[in-house]
């Protein structure tokens, strides 16, 4: 399966971005991130079984995963963001019914799409 990302970008302290991935079907979503010298950490997942979704506890509130079955697309809906969000995004695939937090539990990924917020 190829991922697309989509939606990177620049923008100040407290802006908002939208990213999307190019996804449908019966999988799992999920996006995750990586700053420099960091290693790659989950930000959210969305459940293709039922829906349900899972934020890391650094964007939930800020945040927001969804379908967009219209478009074929999950989109990360990122407002109120800070200089530590700045990372590379990453959307990844699996076909488990739910999202998982580790790396290692994702089948396919995306190439990313790199996210700076300056203050």
């Amino acid at each position: 399966v190829q991922l697309q990302a989509s939606g990177g970008g620049s923008v100040l302290d407290g802006g908002s971005l939208r990213l999307s991935c190019a996804a449908s079907g019966r999988i799992t979503v999920g996006w995750f991130r990586q700053a420099p010298g960091k290693e790659r950490e989950f930000v959210a997942g969305i459940s293709w079984r039922d829906g349900n979704t899972d934020y890391s506890d650094s964007v939930r509130g800020r945040f927001t995963i969804s379908r967009d079955n219209a478009k074929n697309t999950v989109d990360l809906q990122m407002n109120s963001l800070k200089p530590e969000d700045t990372a590379v995004y990453y959307c990844a695939i699996r076909y488990s019914g739910t999202p998982s937090r580790r790396s290692d539990q994702w089948q396919s990924w995306g190439q990313g799409t790199l996210v700076t917020v300056s203050s």
